[in-house]
Parts: C-alpha cells; sequence; structure tokens
C-alpha cells in the first residue's frame, strides 16, 4: 500500500473510496454530508466505529479527539473497513491537533497497521485490495501545513510502521521455523540490507566471552544459540546507545516445565530481541544521527538429559556466581550476559533492554503495558514520554532495597528467583541489576514488555498476535533526545568557538 500526499482539495482528488472522520461525534461539521443517511443506518461517530455508505463512496470513521492515538486507531479501523470492499484507491484528507507532525504520522501509522495481518500459514490469504491512498493536505478545522512537510512526516510514519510490523513478523514465526540459526540468519540478512555492521557468535564464541548464564540456558537444546551484534554508526554521532534483547526462540520453561496451556504463545519470547532488529532497521533507515549496537541473545530453553537445573551454580560473564532455583526464570540469565557483553564492547551512553521477562509485570499492569524500571528517576520520566507521544504505553515500577535483598543466596552471589513470590517484575530486574557496573547504572532501562507484545486478542490498531511492543517508542525517544541535544548545542554560547 503506497500512501502519499497532495496539495489538491480533497473533492479533487480521485479515490474509490474517501474516509471521512467524525470527531467527537459532531455530526454537524460541514465535510459530514451524509447526516441523515448515517442516523438512519445507526451510526453514532463512537471510536473506531465505521459506516460504508458505498453509493456515496464514503467511508465515515468515529474518532473521540483529535489526539495521536485516537488518529491512529480510527484509521486502522477505516482501513480495516475498507479492506473489505474491492476499492484500490482511498483519498482522505489531514485532521491535525495539537502536534501536526504527530497526527500526520499518526494517520499514516494507522492505516499501515490497519492493512496488516500475519497469514503466513494460511491456505487463503488476506485481502490487500488497497494500493493507493492519497492525502490532501486540506485540514478539517481549516489548519494549514507545508505538504513538503506533510510528506515527510508520511515517510517517517513509513518507515516506523514498517519496523514495527517487521517486528510482529520474526515475533509470530513458529518455533520451528524461528530457531536461533534463522533468527541469526535473519539478522545478517537486515545488516546487509541496510549496511550495518554484524557480528554473530556461535558456542565458542560464547565460551571464549565466559557466557556461562547463556550457555547453560542453551544445553538441552538440539539448536546451537547465538549472540548477535548489530550496529549502525552514522557520522557525527551525538550519541552511543546499546539495546539489548532476550531472544528465546521457545521456553519450555525447562527442567521446571510449565504447564501445557502456559507453553501456548511461547514463541512469543523472542519479542524482544526482535524489537531490538526492529528498532535498528528504522534508525538505519531514518538515518537519525546516533550510533545504536542491538545486541541479541537467542536461545531455546529445553528439557533433556543434558539440561541445565535447579540446584546448579553457573558463572556469569562478569564472574558472579548464580544458584539456580527455578529454570523457568532462564531470560534473567541469557540477558545477564548480554548486558555484561555490552557494557564491555560498546561502552555506551544508554543501555536499554527488552524482555518478555516476566507474567508478574502483566499481573501488575495489565496486557497492553511496558514495565519500565532503572535507578535514574529523569530517565525513566524522559522515555515514558516518548513512549506516549508515540502512542505506546509504559508503567514504572519501583526499585527497593527489600525486594533485593529476597535475591540473597546462601552458597552463591546471587539466587536467580526471589524467595518471595510477590514482586516478580521488579525482583527480575533487580537480578539484572547485579549485573550493570556502576558507571552504568543511571544510563541503564530495564523494559519488561511480556504484556504487550503478543496479545491473543485485537486491540486498538494491533492485531491478534505480535504488536511490535518497543520499536515505536524508542525510536520516539531517540529522537526526543537527539532533538534536545541539538537544542542545548545551539544555546550553548562556546558553540562555534
Amino acid at each position: 500500500m503506497q500512501i502519499e500526499t497532495s496539495p489538491l482539495k480533497r473533492h479533487e482528488i480521485d479515490a474509490d473510496i474517501e474516509i471521512v472522520c467524525v470527531v467527537a461525534k459532531k455530526m454537524d461539521h460541514p465535510w459530514i454530508e451524509e447526516k441523515d443517511l448515517l442516523e438512519m443506518a445507526g451510526f453514532k461517530g463512537e471510536q473506531d466505529e465505521t459506516c460504508l455508505l458505498i453509493e456515496k463512496k464514503r467511508l465515515y470513521v468515529g474518532v473521540d479527539s483529535l489526539h495521536h492515538d485516537d488518529v491512529r486507531s480510527a484509521y486502522a479501523a477505516a482501513i480495516r473497513a475498507v479492506r473489505k470492499t474491492q476499492a484500490q484507491t482511498v483519498k482522505t484528507a489531514l485532521y491535525l491537533g495539537k502536534c501536526s507532525a504527530q497526527n500526520v504520522k499518526a494517520m499514516a501509522e494507522g492505516m499501515i497497521f490497519g492493512d496488516y495481518e500475519y497469514d503466513t500459514y494460511r491456505s487463503e490469504k488476506a485481502k490487500h485490495p488497497v494500493k493507493k491512498v492519497t492525502i490532501s493536505c486540506e485540514d478539517f478545522n481549516g489548519k494549514t501545513i507545508a505538504c513538503e512537510k506533510a510528506a515527510a512526516y508520511v515517510q517517517n510514519a513509513v518507515i516506523l510502521a514498517q519496523a514495527t510490523n517487521y517486528t510482529r513478523n520474526i515475533v509470530n514465526t513458529p518455533p520451528d521455523d524461528m530457531i536461533p540459526e534463522m533468527l541469526a540468519l535473519k539478522a545478517v540478512a537486515l545488516a546487509e540490507a541496510n549496511d550495518l555492521e554484524c557480528i554473530v557468535l556461535d558456542e565458542k564464541g560464547l565460551e571464549a566471552e565466559n557466557m556461562g548464564a547463556f550457555l547453560a540456558v542453551s544445553r538441552a537444546s538440539d539448536h546451537p544459540p547465538r549472540l548477535v551484534h548489530l550496529a549502525y554508526k552514522p557520522k557525527n554521532a551525538k550519541f552511543k546507545v546499546a539495546l539489548v534483547g532476550k531472544g528465546l526462540t521457545y521456553d519450555s520453561g525447562g527442567l521446571s516445565l510449565k504447564p501445557a496451556e502456559y507453553m501456548v504463545t511461547m514463541k512469543s519470547d523472542k519479542a524482544g530481541a526482535c524489537a531490538v532488529m526492529g528498532i535498528m532497521k528504522a534508525v538505519s533507515e531514518l538515518g537519525l544521527p546516533i550510533e545504536v549496537h542491538g545486541i541479541v541473545g537467542v536461545t531455546e530453553n529445553m528439557i533433556g538429559g543434558n539440561a541445565y537445573k535447579p540446584d546448579d551454580i553457573l558463572t556469569a560473564k562478569n564472574g558472579t556466581t548464580i544458584e539456580i532455583r527455578n529454570t523457568d526464570a532462564e531470560g534473567r540469565l541469557v540477558l545477564a550476559d548480554c548486558l555484561c557483553y555490552a557494557q564491555e564492547k560498546v561502552k555506551p551512553d544508554y543501555l536499554l533492554d527488552f524482555a518478555t521477562l516476566t507474567g508478574a509485570c502483566v499481573v501488575a499492569l495489565g496486557e497492553y503495558t511496558t514495565g519500565l524500571m532503572g535507578h535514574d528517576r529523569s530517565l525513566k520520566h524522559s522515555f515514558s514520554k516518548a513512549a506516549s507521544n508515540a502512542g505506546e504505553l509504559t508503567g514504572t515500577l519501583p526499585f527497593n532495597r527489600y525486594l533485593k535483598k529476597l535475591l540473597k543466596s546462601d552458597i552463591a552471589d546471587v539466587c536467580n528467583i526471589s524467595s518471595s513470590r510477590y514482586g516478580g517484575a521488579i525482583a527480575a530486574a533487580l537480578f539484572l541489576d547485579h549485573f550493570i557496573e556502576k558507571e552504568y547504572k543511571h544510563k541503564w532501562l530495564h523494559l519488561d514488555i511480556a504484556g504487550p507484545a503478543y496479545v491473543e486478542k485485537a486491540w486498538g490498531y494491533n492485531p491478534a498476535g505480535a504488536s511490535g511492543a518497543g520499536v515505536r517508542m524508542t525510536v520516539k525517544w531517540f529522537e526526543q533526545i537527539i532533538k534536545q541535544a541539538e537544542k542545548k548545542q545551539s544555546s550553548d554560547p562556546s558553540h562555534g568557538e
């Protein structure tokens, strides 16, 4: 689906169907030309409610407000409705709010998300009849925007939405077709396509890096583990960021075996790694002036005679010894070694990790919200603001010294689970904190995406299955800190001397 902007008025553009928004249920707007027909059809203008008047070649969609996320969701609903027709061309106009850029991007993102459907394994493929969408630069409230700017916003949104869908596709791929070697090959292909640097470590490479915790998790799998290190290094980068992703292509729980119903959807346990890959794709295609390193630990957690066991003592890359009391707390072991690797090899200005780490985070925040944790209050606030502006939900979970004490081991440096069943999401993050060096404590953020990464029912503009959680909010945060740095540089009286 191609999305373009046009300086023409909406009535001057030829298309099979026009999308018209009904904002805040206000049916008296001049653009609502078929008010009587809409009322006869029972259309009330609720958020995401659609009504197709095929003889008028118009599809009306309700949007509660001009908040960008309402607009994004409405356009996803509209495209889903248009997909049921044979229409190949669609036109619409602008619905600008407080921030024109956000709303233009939201419209384009919403349409791409509404057109997404994962059908790789279905005999009957999804229909995508819409080939072209033309957005008139005419605004329904008379606001003005340069068409060149609108076009740039659309291009930005298309890149970001496609990177999100790229992430969704990998997460949705079944475990037998996305084993660790295949995910590593996927990363290599991304590096080749986007001119990224790429290093892949196999078992010998992991052994050379002393990644004992990571290697233990992989022992019972027939598929060897991989560590992938992608790097995007533009000239004049303003920051250096390391992103670490948990890539469990399947998690059975190991010897601490999951109940059968909990094993279904465990293909999604690679969502952290996939998010990192999606971010790398977006950043490189947007050409952002920020050096980004994506480090993903990819393996399976399976059962077998050589599986790692409760009561084992593992030694991580930084020399920390770990008492194993539950083999289903494996993602934190992979992340521990990968975080050590990132600090040693990259020495970043910021360090972020992404993981479907704990069911406890879903209990705390629900399915749709990412848990945000770290030591630096301003960093957490900055990221949370960016997430909100991107349309992703975050909730901050607070660290405290009492939960950290519950990770104490009598026979090793730390235990891989807490001695309490409560506060599990925070305890998991505090376990990771053992592997964050002092100089990086206030540069580190932990994102537990267990809730939103994979939901078995559609929500908003997200389909059932993978959502691509983490991609849009991280890129938005990059753009945010870049702007802040540029603003600070321009106000520096010594700049240019």
